[in-house]
Order: structure tokens, then C-alpha cells, then sequence
């Protein structure tokens, strides 16, 4: 939770409510020297805003003060659609959004049909009135000819471990992120060639939709790079280390999709989910806020004692 709530957050309920990080009020940090503080707005305010968006590089955060929501019930699940229908569907989909309640966020992605074929995937969460709910979700299932739809309400906290499933235990994993300012017709296209060139059934393509109240922050705000409406894409390459396949090929697999939606993509991308070794993204990933970040860094911790994924490095 403290990465989430440090790097970032996107989640099931992102338009309503924000980022995770927005929903930080404050925290208790372990400095480099060894002294305990507690920052928020109005006092170490510095390190309270670079703490959000920022992640691990200036402490070690050891306990959170973070704003609730009373969200009991949510209408949730999934509804997939043929590979085939991913144009019109995703096309679809953004016009769909551009006048979407916020109390609708929907996780979209290329993953396997039950039969094992790739399929395109929309994951709605409906977080406000029942009925309302009803008829917008309804309206995403219009958008093709659904191969497989379940959808329910459900606990908050079910439909977290709804994705429980997505994490096997034993399975290799290698992630690369991208992100989109829309989903063009160009990022379509290379979605629908890396779902047919699949290395594994078990890797998966998401994105996630940022827009909302988290877009209506200004960047300035928090220390997070990236606040214009925009699809934040993981490239998941998932394969069992028993398989003959070797898996340079997989993470290969991964790779080539990262690279082919470079040219359309935002400069930068997701720091909860790039690595030391991203050395074309990381210069990029905090935006504007990069040198303000860089300031603060020197001044928490000038012998980089701590790096988070994303690592900002005393110069």
C-alpha cells in the first residue's frame, strides 16, 4: 500500500475519487539520518509533495494517514469481446467515455478467452446508484457482440480479488509500460498484433483509464508527472518456467509491443512500473515536476540511500 499510495494508485474507482496518492493525507517517514517526521500540508510540507508521485526515493514510509470513502457496493466484472472487434469496440469505448458518469471507471486489456484464444477485455466499476449503474454498464456491452459477460454487485473487497487470479504463483513475469495520451487507431492496431503474436496465454495487456477528478489536479499539486486525461498500458509477459519456450522470447514479446507503441506514446510512463534499467522513460516519467523532485531529493537525501523503481539520483 505504500508504494501504491507513494508512486501513484490507479484503481477501480480513479475518476470518482482520484489517484491513490490524492486520497494521502499525511505520513510518518524514516530519513536517511535516521530521524522520524511526520509530513503533510502543514508541516515537512516539501517532502509531503514529494512523497506523492515520488514513491521510495527520499524514506521509508512507516505508517499513512489516508482519506476513506464509504463505497459498500459496486457493480463490477467483465465483459469480453473477439480480437476482431477490438477496432470498433475500443473506438467505441472512447467515445463511450468522453461523457461517462465518473462514478465509472473501466479497465480495458488483451487477455485470454476462456478457450485460450486472445480476446479483448472491458472491466467496469460502477461505484454510484444502483439503476443508473445498470443502464451505462449496459451500454458498454453494446459496443460488440459480447463473447462473455459477468457482472454483479458485489463488496468493495471482492472485486479487488477478482485480479487475485491474474498472479499465479511460480509463473515468470516482465512488465514494460507506455503511456497514451488516446487510444488511437495506431495503438489499436499494434494491441491487436501483439494479442495474435502472444508468446503465452498467460501474458496480458491492460490499460487503465486516467481522467476525472485525478485530471482536474493540478500538476503542480503533487509530485506525480502525468495529469492530462491519458491510458496508462501494462505490457505483462507471463509464461511457466517449465515451458519449452525459452524466455528471452516472452519478455522479447514484451519489448516489441513497448517499442512499437513508442511513437505514439507520452514521454515518460507509470514510475510504480519502471524498472532502473528504463533509461529512455525515467528522464521523462515526473514531467514538469522533475527538477522541483530533484531539489528535494538533494535536500532528504543527498547520499541516495534510498531508490525507489523509478530512481532519482543525486547529480
Amino acid at each position: 500500500m505504500a508504494g501504491l499510495l507513494t508512486g501513484g494508485g490507479y484503481g477501480p474507482l480513479l475518476p470518482r475519487f482520484g489517484l491513490a496518492l490524492d486520497n494521502l493525507l499525511g505520513a510518518q517517514i524514516v530519513l536517511a539520518d535516521g530521524q522520524m517526521v511526520f509530513a503533510d500540508s502543514s508541516q515537512n510540507s516539501e517532502l509531503f509533495w514529494a512523497i506523492r508521485g515520488g514513491g521510495g526515493n527520499f524514506g521509508v514510509v512507516t505508517s499513512m494517514l489516508v482519506r476513506l470513502h464509504p463505497i459498500e457496493k459496486v457493480l463490477a466484472g467483465f465483459i469480453l469481446f473477439p480480437l476482431d472487434e477490438a477496432m470498433s469496440v475500443l473506438t467505441g469505448y472512447c467515445k463511450f467515455a468522453s461523457s461517462a458518469p465518473e462514478e465509472l471507471s473501466v479497465l480495458g486489456g488483451i487477455v485470454s478467452a476462456p478457450d485460450g484464444k486472445p480476446c479483448v477485455l472491458l472491466a467496469p466499476t460502477w461505484s454510484g446508484e444502483s439503476k443508473r449503474g445498470e443502464e451505462v454498464v449496459a451500454g458498454l456491452a453494446r459496443l460488440g457482440t459480447p463473447l462473455f459477460t459477468q457482472l454483479s454487485w458485489m463488496k468493495f473487497q471482492d472485486l479487488l480479488a477478482l485480479y487475485d487470479a491474474q498472479l499465479v504463483e511460480g509463473k515468470h513475469y516482465f512488465l514494460r509500460t507506455r503511456s497514451l495520451a488516446t487510444l488511437s487507431t495506431e495503438a489499436i492496431s499494434e494491441f491487436i498484433a501483439a494479442g495474435n503474436g502472444r508468446t503465452s496465454p498467460h501474458s496480458v495487456i491492460f490499460w487503465h483509464h486516467l481522467r476525472g477528478k485525478a485530471t482536474r489536479i493540478p500538476v503542480a499539486d503533487t509530485s506525480f508527472g502525468i495529469r492530462g486525461e491519458h491510458f496508462m498500458v501494462e505490457v505483462i509477459g507471463c509464461w511457466d518456467p517449465t515451458s519449452p519456450k525459452k524466455g528471452e522470447l516472452h519478455r522479447q514479446w514484451a519489448e516489441n509491443l513497448s517499442k512499437a507503441l513508442a511513437p505514439v506514446a507520452l514521454p515518460g510512463g507509470y514510475p510504480n512500473m519502471l524498472g532502473p534499467d528504463d533509461a529512455e522513460q525515467i528522464p521523462f516519467a515526473y514531467g514538469s515536476n522533475s527538477e522541483r523532485l530533484m531539489a528535494a531529493k538533494k535536500r532528504f537525501d543527498q547520499d541516495d540511500v534510498f531508490s525507489s523503481a523509478t530512481p532519482l539520483r543525486v547529480r
